[in-house]
């Protein structure tokens, strides 16, 4: 399908997926792209607060970065993680590698910094127009008429919306505006955990941590991670329950904060020289899954990436799903013949997937809390890594399959990776003593090799 260049493609969000759709459209040669966006240009203007500042890249959005033909902008950006530094009450720390690989690593990005890149890139182009301060105030598919406010002058408009897709983010505007309507149908999965973003800075021009892995302060219930930046600084991030007696409202004023913290994370509190003061002045922010049904409407609107089918961030996918978006809906353009059946179509293949991310987000953030420091976990977790060194073929840890292997899809990751866990349970033994050929009967009555169904 070609688009009529006299037909502009609107592109509501000009976050990191939205950015991205328009320079992968405009590389397509989808005529005229439109991109609208509610805050000031970020190029120009920082970065608002409330929002994640540090993102986990992992293969499947360097795969999409790198059919957009931006990646080696990117890279300079990236700083490697090659696994997860747990601390432990005692203060010692012990490195859980994501793989076994040199290439099995995942990367921290600042989320303003590589909005930039992307909204540069598509800017590059003549075909793309960009219009920040616009606040999109819905569709009607009735009117054919997407609605939007100037925020600089106050006035209201209209513009043609067939087409559009929506990438402004969980919160969508264009999403609540079909709601609203009773376009689709929305259900919200409030985690009863908050978070809360602190600042780790260099100590003496150097990072206070390992910059090579993401910090994780497991607690069982809650946890504190880090993630490393550029700047050699590490933005540390706390979930916490919303209330109870381990909650946020448990913490009222800058003494119970710093009780808190000399608690449950001591060998902190030296590296967050202003603790109290970032934790009253920065806003909590709340985390849920969302879940929209249908995708689209009449093949005149769409919703893509946080729009669609926002997850928690425990497994670092929310970026990598929604940029897989863009590669998945990409590909599916020369076949379509036109917007109703491209629409459907990306929704049909897709939401099985961005479904199956969704479940293994929740329950990675078990695992990250609760399970990282449990000697069982652990046992598994090498176990898993020895199989996969003996049957490379048919078992590679659900783990890496996300993260590492793009060309498994989520669904297939997350079928298999119940059937492994099963075959891991059989397996494990207290003393180590592993019945390897127990491992490859299990393995290769239970798993086809990979690449065939």
């Amino acid at each position: 399908m070609r688009a009529d260049s006299d037909q502009p493609i609107n592109i509501v969000g000009a976050g990191l997926a939205g950015a991205l759709l328009g320079v992968t459209f405009m590389r397509h040669g989808c005529g005229a792209i439109r991109l609208w966006d509610r805050r000031p240009d970020p190029r120009r203007t920082r970065m608002e607060r409330g929002r994640s500042i540090n993102l986990a890249l992992a293969a499947r959005g360097i795969r999409a970065l790198e059919h957009a033909g931006v990646m080696e902008k990117v890279r300079p950006l990236l700083i490697p993680m090659r696994g997860r530094m747990i601390h432990d009450r005692s203060g010692s720390a012990t490195l859980q590698p994501y793989g076994q690989r040199e290439h099995e690593v995942i990367y921290s990005i600042g989320r303003g910094e590589l909005n930039r890149v992307l909204i540069e890139e598509a800017a590059r182009h003549q075909d793309v127009t960009i219009r920040f301060n616009q606040t999109c105030l819905g569709a009607d598919p009735g009117q054919n008429a997407l609605r939007f406010r100037n925020e600089v002058s106050g006035a209201e408009y209209n513009v043609e919306l067939t087409p559009t897709i929506g990438t402004d983010g969980a919160g969508s505007a264009l999403r609540n505006s079909l709601l609203a309507a009773k376009h689709l149908s929305v259900r919200e999965d409030w985690l009863d955990h908050d978070y809360k973003e602190l600042t780790i800075p260099p100590v003496d021009g150097r990072p206070a941590l390992d910059l090579n892995a993401l910090h994780i302060w497991p607690r069982g219930g809650f946890m504190l991670i880090a993630l490393p930046n550029v700047d050699l600084s590490f933005t540390a991030t706390l979930f916490l329950a919303r209330h109870g007696p381990r909650s946020f409202d448990a913490l009222p004023d800058s003494q119970a904060v710093l009780d808190f913290f000399c608690e449950e994370f001591p060998d902190t509190v030296p590296l967050i020289p202003n603790l109290t003061t970032e934790f009253q002045a920065h806003p909590s922010g709340q985390l849920a899954t969302v879940h929209a049904a249908p995708w689209q409407v009449g093949g005149q609107v769409m919703l893509l990436g946080d729009a669609a089918h926002a997850i928690v961030p425990f497994h670092g996918q929310g970026m990598n799903a929604a940029f897989e978006d863009c590669v998945e809906l990409d590909a599916l353009l020369d076949e379509a013949e036109d917007w109703p059946s491209l629409f459907a179509e990306f929704e049909r293949a897709r939401r099985p997937n961005t479904e199956a991310i969704a479940q293994m987000a929740l329950e990675n953030y078990t695992e990250m809390r609760d399970t990282v420091l449990d000697p069982g976990f652990v046992r598994k977790k090498a176990l898993s890594l020895e199989l996969e060194r003996r049957f490379p073929d048919r078992f590679i840890p659900r783990y890496a399959m996300v993260m590492f292997h793009p060309e498994i899809a989520y669904a297939r990751a997350l079928e298999r990776g119940t059937i492994q866990a099963q075959i891991l349970s059989e397996l494990d033994r207290e003393d180590g003593k592993t019945d390897f050929a127990l491992a490859a009967r299990l393995i290769n009555e239970r798993l086809p090799a990979l690449g065939r169904a």
